[in-house]
């Protein structure tokens, strides 16, 4: 791999970033619930926000297409301190945050999740050689998920706090205020634009950019999948799991913690660092593990472990059980983006990639912002009723499964092309 310095770097900035957003979203959904009472509001805000990135995401695709992916992350991290680092510096002023700054740190990291991972991807596309493909993205996941790891566990101390007192040991962490978890986390976009700065990298195929018209680049990303309807198809139900893992983490998982399960902020904290423990155990092993397997077959085997693990989340209530499904929800998701993703690479030039995951973000984005309306109502809140959005997103697994089980032969052989 000839751009193996210029990757490293990039994995580095992306992990100082993520470690430190990962902590603060995971501490912004846990302040809306447990600090505010205002569970059914956070996920208003999260619909709104959500639905509003549709329009958002099919831009991006453009600019990721159009201009250097290095200027792109440079621009990111330089937006993204700014942000973070003025609403702490407002925190700090007035000694605390009114819930609508909280809010706006949210939805501005959704946002920035909509250009980040597509830059990321295609970047990493870009510098990397076709055979090493499976490699990179499997290398993506495991740096990724490592920081989710480290970001859950350190959620625990700075969200919760920690206090031992045993003879051998005397240990106390005074929980941290949410505009120090801002300040920390905008503290670490400056250091991943440092890091950013210093890629040196020669793209291993050389990009035709279009520089048609934005409304332009976009026709060419629907058009482009239009042409391709089995991998249209594929793009769209791959991403079903993601779908609910994502509005799990951030939504539903609080949720259940706080109605069904009545524990505190750390069990949230832990169940997300067991997701991330799957994500990575499937960052090492996923592609050894399936590597006699094509990536169609693969989708399909984990995206019924993750069936079965919603379904097991709806007649259960045990602690433990959650973290061990959560770990099994990891393995899946994780396995199947990087399954899903070298699917694409395989099958999209890198000068149309950015608009062609466009389309897929933007149904995704359309499709999740549905579900998080619908998991807002109060009803979802009340009670332990939280168990229904896991028989939904069971279901919308299965809808998604039973095509792909059907064009399974029609698309495997369009992965031997």
């Amino acid at each position: 791999m000839k751009n193996k310095k210029a990757l490293y770097l990039l994995l580095s900035a992306n992990a100082v970033s993520h470690a430190a957003q990962g902590v603060s979203m995971l501490a912004i959904p846990w302040y809306f619930a447990k600090y505010l009472g205002a569970a059914s509001t956070f996920a208003t805000i999260y619909a709104v926000a959500t639905f509003i990135t549709l329009f958002w995401g099919l831009y991006a695709g453009t600019l990721i297409d159009r201009y250097p992916r290095k200027n792109i992350f440079l621009a990111i991290c330089m937006v993204s301190a700014a942000v973070l680092l003025s609403v702490a510096t407002y925190g700090f002023s007035q000694g605390s945050l009114p819930m609508f700054l909280v809010a706006t740190v949210f939805c501005f990291t959704v946002f920035n999740y909509n250009i980040h991972y597509p830059t990321l991807y295609a970047f990493g596309q870009e510098i990397t050689e076709k055979e090493n493909y499976s490699k990179t993205n499997s290398l993506l996941e495991v740096i990724g998920q490592s920081t989710n790891v480290f970001s859950g566990a350190i959620a625990v101390m700075l969200i919760e706090g920690i206090s031992i007192q045993q003879t051998w040991l005397q240990l106390e962490i005074k929980p941290l205020s949410i505009q120090e978890i801002f300040l920390l986390d905008g503290t670490t976009y400056l250091v991943a634009m440092v890091l950013i700065y210093f890629i040196k990298y020669t793209p291993t195929e050389k990009l035709k950019v279009s520089k048609e018209p934005i409304v332009t680049r976009l026709k060419e990303g629907f058009k482009y999948l239009k042409d391709r309807p089995l991998l249209f198809y594929f793009g769209n139900a791959s991403y079903t799991v993601f779908i609910f893992v994502l509005i799990s983490t951030h939504l539903l998982w609080p949720m259940y913690i706080e109605s069904r399960l009545e524990a505190e902020g750390g069990i949230y904290a832990i169940t997300k660092i067991s997701y991330a423990l799957g994500a990575l155990l499937a960052g090492f092993f996923v592609s050894k593990i399936f590597k006699s397997k094509t990536s169609v077959y693969s989708v399909i085997y984990l995206m019924l472990i993750a069936l079965i693990s919603f379904i097991t989340l709806i007649f259960t209530k045990n602690i433990y059980l959650l973290f061990f499904f959560a770990l099994g929800l990891g393995i899946a998701n994780a396995g199947i983006r990087i399954m899903r993703i070298t699917y694409l690479f395989n099958h999209i030039p890198n000068n149309i990639i950015g608009r062609a995951n466009s389309v897929f973000q933007s149904i995704n984005i359309f499709l999740r912002s549905i579900f998080i309306g619908l998991f807002s109502l109060a009803f979802f809140a009340a009670d332990d009723h939280v168990v229904y959005t896991f028989a939904i997103a069971a279901l919308a697994i299965v809808i998604s499964l039973i095509p792909l089980g059907i064009n399974y032969k029609k698309l495997i052989s369009l992965e031997k092309k």
